[in-house]
């Protein structure tokens, strides 16, 4: 589940979830509403996943 993976990502980068939001996908208000239930369409969690791939990349 990508909300999973957010918020390891969150846990382990100490990012706060705004900003996550904002440079993953420009929508600073994501986390708050997977958590709310919000079904993200398949090319926003492939966005997701291609920033946090370049975040392991980059080493972050």
């Amino acid at each position: 589940m990508i909300l999973g993976k957010i918020l390891a990502y969150l846990r382990a980068s100490g990012m706060p979830p705004t900003r996550f939001g904002r440079e993953a996908v420009r929508d600073p208000r994501l986390v708050h509403d997977l958590k709310r239930g919000r079904s993200p369409g398949p090319r926003t969690v492939a966005r997701i996943e291609a920033y946090l791939r370049q975040q392991a990349e980059a080493g972050r």
